[in-house]
Order: C-alpha cells, then sequence, then structure tokens
C-alpha cells in the first residue's frame, strides 16, 4: 500500500528519515505532522516551499498538518547554518510577521473545520520556568552530542552564544508538546534541522517510551548552484507587497530548462506523468513547460486570477502585443513635474531599479540591452518624459525580460 512518503520520494521532497519502514507503517493511518516557520521577516519566500508543499501533500493525503510560527523560538534565535548570531527582536515584531506569515500559509493548507493547525509556539514557551525545564528536560540532553551537532559546530569558531545553545532543547520540547497536546509523531524540516528534529525524537523516547519520526527535505538549488529564491535583486517572496505576482511568475517562467522537470515536481500538483512529460519536451517546446510551471506556481501562491494576469501580461511582452501596458506588468510611479521636465535614460533606469547604479545603466544602454516602448535606446543620455507616455505609461526593459510601466503619479 502506498504512502505520501512514496509521493515525497518520487517528486523529490525526501533527505534523511530516521526510520523508513515504520514510518510507512504510520502514514498507511492518519498522522499528524509539523514543520516550524521563522517569523524573523514579514514574509516567507520561494526557499520555504518546500516544507509548505510537503505540508499540503501530508492534508492531501488525509493526514493532519500543523504549522508552527516559532514567536518563542525567534525570541532565542536558531543558530543551524548561520555563521553569526541573529539581532534579538521584539514580541510585538514577531508576532506581527507571525499573521502575515500565518495568512500565506493559508493559501497552501486548508484550516477550516481543523484539517490543518496553526500555532505559535510562544504561546507555550514563554511561560516556562527556567529551573523547572532544566530539571525536566535539560536533564535529557548530552552537552557533547549537542556540540557535535553539525549546526553547533559550523558556529563553535565564530562563537556561540549561551541563549542559541539552547535552541536545540526548546525545539525538542516543540516536538513533545506537540506530541503530547496533539498526537503529533512526525516532524519535517530542512536538512540543517536534523540534529533539532533528532533531539525531538529522542526527547519523546524518554519522557513518554513512544516512537517519533524524523523527515528532512534537501536543500534545493538551481543547475547554476545558485540556492532557490535567489535573483539579481534579492529574495523571491511569497508575499504580493514585496514581490508582485507578475515578478513571481517571471521568476518561474525564467528558469533553466534542466530544472523545469524537478521544480514541476517540487512545486505543483500536477501528476507525474504530466510532470515527466512536459519536462521531457524537446527543444523550444519546453517553453510550453516553463509556462505551465510559472502558472502553477503563481496561481498557488496568489490565486488562478493573478496568475492570469500575469500569464497574459507576459504574453503580451513577449511578442505578442508589446504597446498593450497590461497592469499585470510591474509599476513604477514617477511625479508628473519629473516626467514634464524629462529624465536621462541612465538615470531613469537607476531611479526604477531596473539597474543598481548609473554606471551599470549606462553599460546596459550602450551594449544594447535599454529599451523604451519597444524600441531599443541608441544613446544613454537619451531625455526621457511626457512625450513618451502611451496610454498613461512609459514601457521600459533591460536586457531580455525585465520589463517596468513607468507611470505619472
Amino acid at each position: 500500500m502506498e504512502t505520501v512518503f512514496d509521493t515525497f520520494l518520487e517528486r523529490g521532497f525526501v533527505e534523511q528519515v530516521s526510520d523508513e519502514e515504520m514510518l510507512r507503517e504510520l502514514l498507511r493511518k492518519q498522522a499528524t505532522c509539523y514543520i516550524g516557520f521563522d517569523p524573523t521577516g514579514r514574509s516567507l519566500h520561494v526557499g520555504s516551499l518546500v516544507p509548505i508543499m510537503a505540508l499540503a501533500h501530508m492534508q492531501r493525503a488525509g493526514h493532519r498538518p500543523i504549522a508552527v510560527v516559532g514567536g518563542g523560538t525567534t525570541l532565542v534565535g536558531d543558530p543551524s547554518g548561520k555563521t553569526e548570531t541573529r539581532p534579538i527582536m521584539t514580541r510585538e515584531e514577531i508576532d506581527q510577521n507571525a499573521k502575515n506569515i500565518q495568512a500565506q500559509l493559508s493559501r497552501f493548507i486548508d484550516f477550516s473545520r481543523e484539517k490543518a493547525l496553526m500555532v505559535n509556539n510562544a504561546d507555550w514557551l514563554t511561560g516556562l520556568n527556567y529551573i523547572d525545564f532544566l530539571r525536566d528536560i535539560g536533564r535529557h540532553f548530552s552537552v557533547n552530542r549537542m556540540l557535535a551537532a553539525e549546526s553547533y559546530k559550523i558556529r563553535l569558531e565564530a562563537g556561540l552564544s549561551f541563549i542559541e545553545f539552547n535552541y536545540m532543547l526548546l525545539q525538542a520540547y516543540d516536538f513533545w508538546h506537540l506530541f503530547k497536546q496533539y498526537g503529533c509523531r512526525l516532524q519535517m524540516g530542512g536538512n540543517d534541522q536534523w540534529g533539532n528534529i533528532l533531539a525531538g525524537v529522542d526527547l519523546i523516547r524518554r519522557l513518554e517510551g513512544e516512537t517519533a519520526f524524523a523527515l528532512t527535505f534537501p536543500l534545493i538549488t538551481t543547475s547554476s548552484g545558485i540556492k532557490m529564491g535567489k535573483t539579481h535583486k534579492g529574495a523571491v517572496w511569497l508575499d504580493r507587497e514585496q514581490t508582485s505576482p507578475y515578478e513571481y511568475y517571471q521568476y518561474w517562467i525564467n528558469q533553466d530548462d534542466r530544472d523545469v522537470m524537478r521544480f514541476l515536481a517540487l512545486f505543483t500538483f500536477l501528476p507525474m506523468d504530466e510532470v515527466k512529460r512536459l519536462g521531457s519536451l524537446p527543444g523550444e517546446e519546453i517553453k510550453h513547460a516553463k509556462e505551465i510551471l510559472a502558472y502553477e506556481a503563481t496561481s498557488l501562491c496568489h490565486g488562478r486570477e493573478e496568475a492570469d494576469a500575469a500569464r497574459d501580461a507576459a504574453r503580451q511582452l513577449f511578442g505578442i502585443e508589446a504597446s498593450d501596458y497590461s497592469e499585470g506588468v510591474p509599476t513604477y510611479a514617477i511625479a508628473a513635474g519629473e516626467l514634464e521636465e524629462g529624465i536621462p535614460a541612465f538615470q531613469l533606469f537607476e531611479k526604477v531599479h531596473l539597474c543598481k547604479t548609473r554606471a551599470e545603466a549606462r553599460r546596459l544602454i550602450a551594449q544594447g540591452g535599454g529599451y523604451v516602448n519597444g524600441e531599443r535606446l541608441e544613446v544613454f543620455d537619451r531625455i526621457i518624459g511626457k512625450n513618451d507616455l502611451k496610454n498613461n505609461a512609459i514601457l521600459l526593459r533591460a536586457g531580455k525580460k525585465r520589463y517596468l510601466r513607468v507611470t505619472p503619479a
């Protein structure tokens, strides 16, 4: 009998698992699992999609996922994968970020009628009595074993604070608390969390004499070796205010041909037969698969309507109706007075963030990569102003694929 674990294996979600055979047995019945999300920012980014999709797959297979917003552990700071201490955030900042993240997770997971749960570990961690915690929980942890954990070893040379050293205990306590409260027996997370998750498995065994499980995901990088979710502009966010639906769509459609099949498997719910068919399309036909990847990923994050708008905008801009400045394209408003006066092209490209510096903008235009309303700029200081407005907008393009609409404010 196949389980969701087979789905994870086929789609590329599994890096390590603590006891595969016993976990398969657990997943033959309804089970409860959890993943923690770190509210250090107002939004999650594309790098968080693997754990989000894993929870969604669990729910689709009839299991109950728990999303734990780490409001309590964020007050301490997770040293895993970090080379320096994180700044300590206030409870108010963390709570606001947690609210935003809850809304983002709700697009992927159905929390109605307790089909899934969303909890904040601040609810149980901030009330702990320190002496009781050391006596009841801390005595089960070996300092030697903790220091051997990869997440701590990396930090020892740079310096590991005592507050961070407690993080493993707190995460293990989370797992035990969720086991006691909700019968949760599976924790999943990134592979850098392997040691922390195993600590929770061990704590449940010591305190309850029960078996729990750990499953970690691989670090996802592109074929060019770039960490998932990074672009020339920085992170690709799930918050539409930080990354617009159009930019989000463009991120996916611009992926390397070599990554299409893998990303369709990880970041969509398309059947694997269809994933393999699309990923095997020859030559130029792979563009069709990339469009489907972009559409499905955008639809999951922002809804079908936004995905339709982003796809329509992309089709218009890439050769069908370049003069139709769709509302799906990112927009930058400039004071009408500035457009009246006119702005040199290289300054405008820097101002609207199509280029990081004016020197970069000059080079781009000199190399033939700067366009206004579909026409290549011949000189870097060509004045762009109100006479360039068409349909009350000016369409700028940097390189082959980065578009932006400039409108008068």
